[in-house]
């Protein structure tokens, strides 16, 4: 992936969480003037080719961000070698994720929170079973997260 940072984040289902973390990744590495790679997987395969949950489309729009075209994937073990951090976003993500990866692989794996002082080990909210607020939630949490992340990778 060049010499531009690649990241991969990672929910159950890639419809909520990892969608819009992706989204935020993406408008804060366009804010810092910081080039990345950014996509996002699910560790289940139930909505693959399905794009985002309705509520998560709908909060991505409110903060002035597109994820319509998104489509569900699955994680595979490529991934593992394509990106430089594949980032959960919750335990039992991060504990499917370190049995994927294979022996070898130069991603390095992350809960999101890993990357904010005083945070580390936190989940990011799930809201897919929640009331549509959850979602406010869950974007205001990734785009610290993704604060974060960009810190870390440029070092500082």
């Amino acid at each position: 992936m060049n010499d531009r940072a690649a990241v991969l984040f990672v929910c159950l289902g890639n419809i909520c969480r990892s969608p819009l973390a992706e989204a935020a990744l993406r408008a804060e590495a366009a804010r810092a003037g910081f080039e990345v790679t950014v996509d996002s997987a699910g560790t289940a395969g139930w909505h693959v080719g399905r794009p985002p949950d309705r509520r998560a489309r709908a909060t991505a729009r409110r903060h002035e961000v597109d994820i319509d075209g998104h489509r569900a994937r699955r994680v595979d073990v490529d991934d593992f070698h394509r990106f430089d951090h594949v980032v959960a976003l919750d335990r039992d993500n991060l504990a499917a994720l370190a049995a994927l990866r294979p022996a070898g692989a130069k991603a390095r794996l992350s809960l999101l929170f890993d990357h904010v002082v005083g945070r580390e080990g936190e989940e990011v909210a799930d809201p897919y079973h929640g009331p549509d607020e959850g979602f406010e939630t869950t974007w205001a949490e990734v785009c610290e997260g993704a604060r974060g992340l960009v810190r870390a990778i440029r070092g500082g």
